[in-house]
């Protein structure tokens, strides 16, 4: 990873960083990284890698690591994404948390009206693409069945091992993109409690946040990235035993750790909305419930003091 010069550095307030992507190794990223200087960025980020590729893990890390104020700042469109699609789901991630984008030889910038102007102007052209090629398939469909053809691969329909592999291996790169997408919105909870909280624990936390993960889609998930060397090992180690009895006592540190803003007040509130049960019986959980259950975790080793 190159830095900028401190020379014409953007103010505090908005940080503008760099991504370079290159697609083998002895490409020149020269011209690149000096277009994006010239742009006033403070870090810039460099990636090897072709651009089908889904397994990205600068750009992957350099997403989940944007705060509000940011900017990402590319030479070209072409050098984040692989398609208007991919492109269009990564600004709107970005967007949501407060990050702008621009790319400096494209007419897109979301600080801007103009530039967001001409994001939506690239929806609008993707969303038609889609629908020409939905239309394309249906009348080729409907073709095929007149000529007496059946709709649909020949391949898969007899069977056969070469195009059984094929669509197999595109469904497990989908499923990568798809993983690599979103995992800034649900990586960072993994990383905070894994290994020491269960898989239970942190899927209660994360659909708490609005998400929706079962345990078994949630370890197939992390360990899909692992084994793609985008996320660390650790996180599919063995969780620590514990006795059923102190169910309650992982939830509440769960929940503390994944935001350590939360009052104990303000825990007991989460709580009643799970719709958990106080140890003691009663309806509603008091902040004593839970100052208690975090003072045992604090002496089994589970949270600092």
């Amino acid at each position: 990873m190159a830095k900028a010069s401190s020379a014409g550095a953007p103010a505090l307030s908005r940080r503008l960083i760099g991504y370079v992507r290159v697609s083998t190794d002895d490409q020149v990223v020269d011209a690149q990284v000096d277009a994006l200087r010239a742009a006033g960025c403070e870090r810039i980020h460099q990636e090897h890698g072709s651009g089908a590729s889904r397994a990205r893990p600068v750009l992957t890390k350099l997403l989940k690591d944007l705060a509000a104020g940011d900017v990402l700042v590319v030479v070209r469109l072409d050098r984040l994404a692989r398609s208007v699609s991919h492109l269009l789901d990564v600004i709107e991630d970005l967007e949501k948390r407060g990050v702008h984008f621009r790319s400096l030889l494209d007419p897109i910038d979301t600080s801007t009206p103009q530039g967001m102007f001409s994001l939506q102007v690239l929806g609008a052209v993707a969303q038609l693409e889609r629908a020409l090629i939905a239309e394309r398939t249906k009348s080729g469909m409907r073709a095929a069945k007149a000529r007496g053809k059946l709709a649909g691969n020949p391949g898969l329909r007899e069977r056969r091992p070469e195009a059984v592999r094929a669509v197999s291996a595109a469904r497990r790169r989908a499923y990568l993109d798809e993983l690599i997408t979103s995992a800034q919105t649900w990586l960072p909870t993994v990383r905070q409690l894994r290994p020491r909280h269960s898989w239970d624990d942190v899927v209660r936390i994360l659909n708490r946040r609005g998400q929706d993960w079962t345990v078994e889609r949630l370890r197939r998930a992390v360990h899909r990235l692992v084994g793609e060397k985008l996320a660390e090992p650790e996180l599919v180690s063995r969780s620590p035993r514990r006795p059923p009895e102190d169910y309650l006592m992982r939830l509440v540190v769960g929940i503390a750790i994944a935001d350590p803003e939360l009052s104990i007040r303000e825990i007991a509130a989460q709580l009643d909305q799970m719709r958990e049960r106080p140890p003691r019986g009663g309806r509603k959980w008091q902040p004593s419930s839970v100052r208690v259950l975090l003072e045992e975790a604090r002496r089994f080793g589970l949270v600092r003091p």
